[in-house]
């Protein structure tokens, strides 16, 4: 019994909330790996465009709550989410426009597109700001969760409960559809394939008739959905502040690089390690270790490696061992 009410503090204070923040790394990091392995540049914008896709299905969201839409027990931005997709993927192209495609043109070395990125970021943090403002913003609406601690302990007859919001079912069920259908994407139809082809060699791609301004704009389209759905899934889970989404560029480039940059599957397995990692490591485990030992053995500290004001810290660390240890990734950095 001890062993079991050790295992669900565990699970709610641990597993079920380093799965949905890991599913939200590995949607972010999937468009930070998409773009660098077809476009051949690291992205820095890559944090505020999911602010911008956010704040946008946020203003859609409160429109539609404000009109009685709803979605009854799911949260309403469910249906506000292709509207952020749509105006996300709209920003992303004018920036491509404006920006990048001279650069592009001019077949410019990546650290010059890297610094353009970093221009395009300010700009956009600069905007999402002045429209939505720098304050925590709560859209989330319906039920609250899909299982609560109390009904939990009631069923199990346990101490410790097992808490799973709504948030967090809708995080896993969407990472899980949306990678399957970017991989189908990729595989199976014919701009996936030129995608593809275009990743592996550029100049035999052109020879071969693919269009590669077709390609980029899909690039970008698929790029900026990942990321309005990624930022939306973390305000829904957490909650909405543009800062935290230019903080969490760095766990987001992490999991891309520590899965290896540049190719899908790695973004995935990256992006649960750098959550698993953070969470682990920040975690508390006063009251597991009282489970688990006698109660005379119980230590008057936390049992905490760090504190939570370090999480990004964690991932920081876990970069900079992969680099030296591992530089392509766990899974070799190779392209789509």
């Amino acid at each position: 019994m001890e062993l079991l009410n050790a295992l669900a503090l565990l699970s709610n204070y641990v597993f079920v909330p380093a799965i949905a923040y890991g599913s939200q790394l590995a949607l972010g990091a999937l468009g930070v790996t998409l773009v660098f392995g077809i476009l051949r540049f690291s992205n820095f914008a890559h944090g505020d465009t999911m602010a911008l896709g956010t704040m946008v299905t946020i203003l859609f969201t409160w429109w539609f709550q404000s009109m009685g839409i709803n979605l009854g027990p799911l949260p309403t931005a469910l249906l506000a989410l292709p509207f952020g997709i749509i105006f996300c993927s709209l920003f992303v192209l004018l920036s491509d426009r404006l920006v990048y495609r001279f650069y592009r043109s001019k077949r410019a070395d990546p650290v010059i597109y890297l610094i353009a990125s970093v221009g395009i970021m300010f700009v956009t943090n600069g905007v999402v700001r002045f429209i939505i403002g720098p304050d925590d913003q709560n859209f989330a609406d319906g039920e609250r969760f899909i299982i609560k601690a109390r009904e939990f302990k009631q069923m199990t007859g346990l101490a410790e409960g097992v808490s799973i919001k709504v948030s967090q079912g809708i995080t896993l069920t969407t990472m899980i559809i949306v990678v399957a259908a970017l991989f189908w994407f990729l595989n199976r139809t014919r701009s996936g394939k030129s995608m593809r082809a275009y990743s592996d060699n550029e100049d035999l791609a052109l020879l071969s008739g693919i269009n590669p301004d077709r390609v980029v704009m899909i690039t970008w389209i698929i790029a900026a959905a990942l990321a309005t759905i990624a930022g939306t899934l973390y305000g829904l889970d957490k909650s909405f502040k543009p800062f935290t989404y230019f903080q969490l560029l760095l766990p987001i480039f992490a999991s891309a690089i520590v899965g290896g940059l540049g190719n899908p599957l790695g973004a995935i397995a990256g992006g649960f390690v750098i959550a698993f990692s953070e969470i682990m490591v920040t975690y508390a485990y006063k009251r597991v270790v009282a489970y688990l030992t006698p109660g005379d053995w119980v230590p008057d500290g936390l049992v905490q490696l760090l504190s939570t004001d370090y999480k990004f810290a964690v991932s920081f660390l876990i970069l900079l061992l992969v680099l030296l240890v591992r530089p392509n990734g766990i899974f070799k950095g190779t392209g789509v």
